[in-house]
């Protein structure tokens, strides 16, 4: 009812100058982790990788242990297997929306939810969109009038790309504009020309005034007024912005694109974590065999393909997944050690999803099922009973549950009752045994009746490990070449407000390894080139330049390599071909 007085009121203002005061900008400083392959292969790569406890012990020995292989700002045309799939910019100039329908029959492609890739009037309207200026666009999505002489601009599918980045706009400055110069750096115009004192040297006609009078009075009226150029200004630094912010902006922008493919940005429904299974192996003769599993968390989503019926869409099934998305809130990267967190948080993003991917027609089986130690009481099969402060009948710390029975306090408060009427005497004796223990420490005792089990009646229930597959997805390897022993897969990496696409190989041999199975020789092979190499041959990585989705060229080119991942993603699998670095 009062959208239209929101807009009045919104049109009416004016945009004031830049905020003073303002915090100095967070500087931003990518992260260049290049690991190449050099050294001896580990024994054991998984018992390696298994001695990790805290981030900062990451170093390139681990990457080299797995066998990886970066090329650093490799042209799009290498980051996909088949550059064929990528659009080429220069062929669509000056092409209408009526050329663009007759190019429909060439530029379509099957894909495998059976429909077609979308109609090139939707590549052109998402070039046109991503190609409207920063600032013109967040005067749409702050409902400002446009400048004098100009139209407002139609935003369409994009609003919530630009909505979100307006809102990193107060945190990051508009890299697509100049900077901002400070008011006390800016040149202060020459003084004016010295005028003369000397009366008698001009002659005025009569009625006229003087000189100075005529300039002061014009000048007023004669100065045009200064619109400022920026509409948002950046009010506080990067590093205070939430992160949040940064994830709502990167997945605007997939989503943009991964709409029109039937795809979308789904947030998991179980925590994903890569999990590491050692081989067996035994510390004594006499020992039987055991594993040991870990596993490493990751805080990615995945970009999942949307079902094709009506009951499956509504019940939340997705299928895939086909991509990780990984948006990070690191700033500071002065260390070599920085940098090799976040690439590590990169690749545990890769090997997750080929993991995921790697469970198409396959069953879960859970870690310690159809073991003892999982299923038999403990220790050892005894009976069970009191243990540790239970023996001597003390309260445990932090057991809401540990209050006295309904019945006790019942029967408490019935002989208080029947004590105070016969004595007034002995009722400061009975009542203070109708009250409930108070605990030694912890928290105070629940009034309430507790719904779910106390932490320590979970501990001592046996049982096997938490499950870590999503019931409602339907694990599939979507756009993976047939007949080959591996998967390629893409993470979608972001930092600051910067977007790079990362394609992995990973052969199948390695997720067999990460999954318990044995590495085969230890002696390592050798390469075309000399390298030394794994089992599994080596983990071969593709990443792109790192695109500025503040600067339109950059986020065109952005857009054109995702366009291009999606179609070959999404392709009909029947239509494979030899791909290139096959």
């Amino acid at each position: 009812m009062f959208g239209s007085l929101v807009t009045i009121v919104s049109q009416t203002g004016e945009l004031g100058p830049p905020p003073k005061d303002v915090p100095p900008p967070t500087p931003i400083r990518l992260p260049h982790c290049n690991p190449e392959l050099h050294g001896d292969p580990q024994p054991s790569v998984v018992l390696f990788l298994q001695q990790l406890i805290r981030p900062t012990e990451l170093t390139e020995a681990h990457f080299a242990a797995l066998g990886v292989h970066l090329h650093a700002d490799a042209p799009a045309e290498d980051v996909l297997p088949d550059p064929s799939y990528l659009p080429i910019f220069s062929e669509w100039e000056g092409v209408d929306l009526d050329e663009a329908r007759r190019r429909d029959e060439t530029f379509r492609r099957p894909l495998c939810n059976g429909g077609k890739s979308p109609e090139a009037r939707s590549f052109l309207e998402r070039r046109d969109e991503l190609s409207i200026p920063n600032q013109v666009a967040f005067r749409t999505v702050r409902r400002i009038k446009p400048e004098p002489g100009m139209q407002q601009a139609r935003l369409g599918n994009s609003y919530e790309f630009y909505k979100q980045m307006e809102l990193m706009a107060s945190y990051w400055d508009d890299t697509s504009l100049p900077p901002i110069v400070p008011e006390d750096d800016e040149e202060e115009p020459p003084p004016p020309p010295p005028r003369p004192t000397d009366a008698s040297s001009e002659q005025l006609p009569a009625g006229a005034a003087p000189e100075s009078n005529t300039r002061s009075e014009a000048d007023p009226e004669a100065k045009p007024k200064k619109q400022p150029q920026r509409t948002t200004y950046r009010t506080s630094p990067g590093t205070q912005m939430p992160a949040e912010f940064r994830h709502n902006f990167i997945s605007a922008f997939v989503k943009l694109i991964a709409y029109a493919f039937g795809c979308n940005v789904v947030p998991p429904r179980v925590e994903p974590r890569l999990q590491l299974l050692s081989p067996p192996f035994r510390k004594k003769s006499n020992v039987p065999f055991s594993q040991m599993a870990t596993s490493f968390p990751s805080g990615c989503v995945f970009l999942c393909k949307a079902p094709v019926t009506r009951e499956a869409a509504r019940a939340g099934i997705v299928e895939g997944p086909i991509a990780a998305v990984s948006a990070r809130n690191t700033m500071n990267f002065n260390t070599p050690a920085d940098a090799n967190i976040d690439f590590g948080r990169e690749l545990v993003a890769a090997l997750i999803t080929a993991q995921h991917r790697a469970r198409e027609s396959q069953t879960e089986k859970r870690f310690g099922e159809g073991k003892w130690w999982a299923t038999m009481k403990r220790w050892g099969g005894g009976e069970g009973g009191p243990i540790g402060r239970e023996v001597d009948g003390d309260s445990i710390v932090g057991d809401k549950d540990s209050a006295v029975p309904k019945n006790s306090e019942d029967d408490a408060s019935h002989k208080s009752s029947s004590s105070s009427s016969s004595s007034p005497s002995s009722h400061s004796k009975a009542r203070p045994s109708s009250l409930p223990p108070i605990p030694m420490r912890g928290q105070p005792v629940n009034k309430k009746p507790r719904k779910n089990m106390s932490i320590y009646d979970c501990y001592r229930m046996v049982r096997l490990p938490s499950s870590n597959w999503d019931k409602k997805t339907k694990y599939a390897t979507i756009g993976k070449v047939k007949g080959t022993d591996y998967d390629d897969v893409f993470v979608l990496s972001s930092l600051f407000h910067h977007f790079s696409v990362i394609r992995v190989r990973v052969p199948k041999k390695l997720l067999d390894v990460l999954g318990g199975e044995l590495e085969g020789a230890v002696h390592p092979k050798i390469g075309p080139e000399g390298e030394s190499l794994r089992s599994w041959g080596k983990l071969e990585m593709w990443r792109s330049k790192w695109f500025d989705l503040f600067v339109v060229e950059e986020r065109l080119e952005a857009m054109r390599l995702l366009w291009g991942m999606m179609a070959w993603v999404m392709r009909e699998v029947d239509e494979d071909v030899a791909m290139k670095n096959a």
